[in-house]
């Protein structure tokens, strides 16, 4: 785990398909690519540094621009990731017990919602913005391969995951109905 300002690396790189659409003059359709690196700009999305099979290096590639197959389905910003980034700093880790994790992503297309089913990537945490330090709205944001060969990036909360051993939830449903938002945090230094 490292802590970055504006750029830096995954916790290991991912061979994928870029849709040459955001990176050539003239598009050609889906290519190879290596996939090493984000950036971070309060208010954008995520940014992907990619290597091209030219050995020519794109940064700043939007989320939705990136695949896991040469003919994904259609998919959009929205689609992609819920939240802009809250600023420049950051840090990227790879949950040991998480990785290669099934999990269901609550997507968002504009004002459709919908479930995508997936595997567990990565997660990257935002840290020392004004949203991060406050409880009610700090986020881990987990990277998410989904079986349609897209990229999604979704909060916590808009996550289930499938542990064979241990989860109950088969359906594997949200259960936002039961569960509340963290709003305060412990200290046991308080003056009361």
């Amino acid at each position: 785990m490292s802590d970055f300002t504006l750029v830096g690396q995954l916790p290991r790189h991912h061979y994928i398909w870029i849709d040459t659409e955001y990176t050539h003059r003239e598009p050609i359709g889906f290519i190879p690519a290596v996939w090493y690196g984000l950036v971070s700009l309060r208010g954008s999305v995520w940014g992907c540094t990619v290597m091209l099979e030219s050995g020519a290096i794109y940064r700043n590639l939007p989320p939705h621009a990136i695949a896991f197959n040469d003919s994904p389905d259609k998919w959009s910003v929205c689609d992609a990731q819920r939240w802009d980034c809250y600023g420049e700093r950051f840090t990227t880790l790879e949950y040991a017990y998480l990785y290669g994790l099934a999990v269901s992503a609550h997507c968002n297309s504009g004002t459709l919602s919908h479930n995508c089913a997936g595997t567990y990537l990565f997660t990257v945490a935002p840290v020392m913005d004004g949203y991060s330090m406050y409880p009610h709205q700090a986020k881990e944001f987990a990277f998410v391969q989904l079986d349609n060969g897209r990229l999604t990036i979704q909060p916590t909360n808009h996550l289930v995951f499938h542990d064979r051993s241990f989860t109950k939830n088969k359906s594997m449903q949200f259960p936002l109905d039961v569960m509340k938002c963290q709003s305060e945090s412990a200290s046991c230094e308080k003056i009361i």
